[in-house]
């Protein structure tokens, strides 16, 4: 049934976009071929062949090095701050401010953030994150509201409670999330003190839930966080929190759109890569549900898994939908939009206020973006800089700014042999067409 409800989501799609280009409504370069990075008689490979160089779209900028841990999240605030975070198990803080080019500091202070050696507890056996509901255990992404007449400008951070340990093989893995640990925290950036903490209970999220993006519509009818499950270990789907109750709900879990495509053989910088954790027989790297983005209008949320070349769409209404309507689920279910593929695996969503879907693009160096007037996807910016681009963050300034880290060098990945090479990166560009951060959900 879901097939047939893709092929005719496909079909629709088609049409419009044939519409859209009979009514002369786009603009030139919709319908062109781009040879952006495509260069000829080139001296330096000493050529007269056309040679790809690896490069496309906007200028970009090295904003910051990391030389001392290698970061995940970014999140960029209205006065250019830029925060940042790092999921871990050996690192001594997991939330970070940048502090000029090449370093950064504990944020909002060292005092908030567990030791190495408090971040997991074991009963019978078996591996627990902490349930310190009050301190920060491996933060994995970060979200900036504007300020609005009832609330300060705020940085939204989401705790997994899940640290990356090793253990007694040598093979990596993550202990069981228990209540308390994984946590909605907002901080104000006025005063940068906590001012809001939520948690969840065991049937919303579950021990092996991940904790991974978040979006917000803060307009008083709305007032809720969308949140990503992305566990590849039981049932990813998307977590929303009433921010003026509290209350927490689950949707769309284990549906097809949110499934890894397993068995993908992803390639970076030309090789193939399969998943080599140590003492573990080799495999493929299974994420699902993974980037996220809210439309300007608050109406859609964009999504896709990680490990897989999909990208879908749902309304906003459905995830909202009180559990005490029992066919909340359905309608959610029936009411998926499939919106095509994009050329590859992506990471980190971002969105502006053009109603473009930004899309890290591992695999190509790239951030591609998804367009609503032709429903296709486009190149954005592509180098070979862009090493593992993993989170990234839209400012008020007209940029948007990237996480870089070379993930698939790091040793969980290469049979325990760290291949990453300092500095990581944020790198930064410059949207088209005036777009910026969408401000407009308070």
């Amino acid at each position: 049934m879901f097939a047939a409800v893709m092929k005719l989501v496909s079909f629709l799609i088609l049409s419009a976009a044939i519409c859209h280009a009979q009514n002369g409504s786009l603009p030139n370069d919709y319908n062109s071929v781009s040879t952006d990075g495509l260069i000829s008689n080139s001296s330096r490979y000493n050529t007269i062949l056309r040679v790809d160089n690896g490069t496309y779209g906007p200028q970009l900028e090295e904003v910051h090095y990391f030389y001392k841990y290698w970061p995940v999240g970014i999140a960029v605030s209205s006065q250019g701050r830029i925060f940042v975070t790092y999921t871990r198990g050996e690192y001594d803080y997991t939330l970070a401010e940048v502090a000029n080019k090449t370093s950064e500091r504990p944020y909002p202070s060292q005092d908030i953030q567990l030791a190495p050696d408090q971040l997991n507890t074991t009963f019978n056996g078996i591996p627990f994150g902490s349930d310190n509901a009050s301190a920060l255990n491996s933060v994995q992404a970060l979200h900036i509201t504007p300020a609005s007449s009832t609330r300060p400008e705020t940085l939204w951070l989401i705790d997994t409670g899940r640290p990356t340990i090793q253990d007694s093989t040598g093979s990596y893995t993550m202990p069981y999330a228990q209540p308390g640990g994984p946590k909605l925290i907002g901080i104000s950036l006025d005063n940068d003190t906590i001012t809001d903490t939520y948690t969840f209970p065991p049937d919303v999220h579950f021990p092996d839930s991940y904790l991974n993006d978040l979006r917000f519509d803060l307009r008083p009818t709305i007032n809720a966080a969308y949140l990503v499950d992305s566990s590849n270990e039981g049932r990813p789907g998307f977590i929303m929190v009433n921010l003026t109750t509290g209350d927490s709900w689950r949707r769309l879990s284990y549906h097809p759109s949110v499934l890894v495509d397993y068995n993908a053989l992803p390639v970076y910088q030309g090789h193939p890569w399969y998943y080599r954790n140590p003492n573990q027989p080799r495999s493929f790297f299974r994420e699902g549900l993974d980037g996220i983005q809210i439309s300007p209008d608050g109406a859609y949320i964009y999504y896709s898994p990680l490990s897989s070349q999909n990208l879908y769409r749902v309304p906003t209404a459905n995830l909202l939908a009180p559990t005490s309507d029992p066919l909340s689920e359905q309608a959610a279910s029936n009411n998926v939009s499939w919106l095509g593929q994009r050329g590859g695996p992506a990471n980190g969503f971002e969105g502006d206020t053009n109603g473009r879907i930004y899309m890290c693009m591992p695999t190509q160096n790239a951030v591609f973006y998804w367009d609503e007037r032709d429903l296709g996807v486009h190149a954005f910016v592509r180098d070979p800089r862009i090493i593992w681009p993993d989170g990234a963050s839209i400012g008020q300034d007209g940029y948007i700014y990237v996480i870089v880290n070379q993930l698939p060098y790091m040793d969980t990945w290469n049979n325990g042999v760290n291949a990453r090479q300092y500095p990581g990166t944020i790198l930064r560009a410059r949207l088209p067409d005036g777009g910026s951060k969408i401000t407009g959900l308070v």
